[in-house]
């Protein structure tokens, strides 16, 4: 079979079969049915997709990072080619130690754009990693662990927003904080 180069100055053929990975990175605080419709879109896409969680020792969260590993691991234990890891640190720097060429984020509107296309740009500039956007499907392009969070908090009905076992987590979180 013949082998061509492409405009992106990559061999292909027909013989050729690379491992597709990707990083689907975010502070899942808690991990949304929004989340999860991107992750396991992701899943369809790539031979292997890491949900990395978010480490950042300045942001205060609800959940520590290892009961958001542990939230994750289960929620997305559906999807055999998903793994659940953390990190602290450049994503792209996190891609490169672990030989991953593409970021899956997702979009819920435009202002999610304008943010992640520069995030994007910053990330390919630093080590040539791409970043595919992703569009939220349209139930839940409102959907964000912050609000989630806040209507929760003030007894609002989150169920139709979380997995059941996540809801379930933040109501007994939120009432041992009350």
């Amino acid at each position: 079979m013949r082998t061509t180069d492409t405009p992106g100055g990559i061999r292909s053929g027909a013989n050729v079969r690379l491992m597709t990975r990707a990083v689907t990175p975010g502070s899942y605080d808690p991990v949304t049915n929004g989340h999860l419709d991107i992750i396991g879109r992701a899943a369809q896409l790539f031979d292997e997709v890491v949900v990395a969680v978010l480490n950042n020792k300045t942001k205060r969260t609800l959940f520590s990072t290892e009961e958001r590993i542990e939230m994750l691991r289960e929620v997305t234990a559906q999807w055999p080619n998903v793994r659940v890891d953390s990190w602290h640190g450049l994503l792209v720097d996190y891609c490169r130690e672990n030989d991953i060429k593409a970021i899956v984020k997702g979009l819920r509107a435009v202002s999610d754009y304008d943010y992640e296309l520069k995030m994007a740009q910053m990330n390919h500039q630093l080590t040539g990693v791409d970043t595919l956007f992703m569009p939220t499907t349209p139930a839940y392009s409102f959907v964000a662990s912050s609000l989630v969070k806040e209507v929760a908090t003030y007894g609002g009905d989150v169920s139709s927003l979380l997995p059941k076992s996540i809801e379930q987590r933040l109501q007994q979180r939120l009432d041992e904080n009350r």
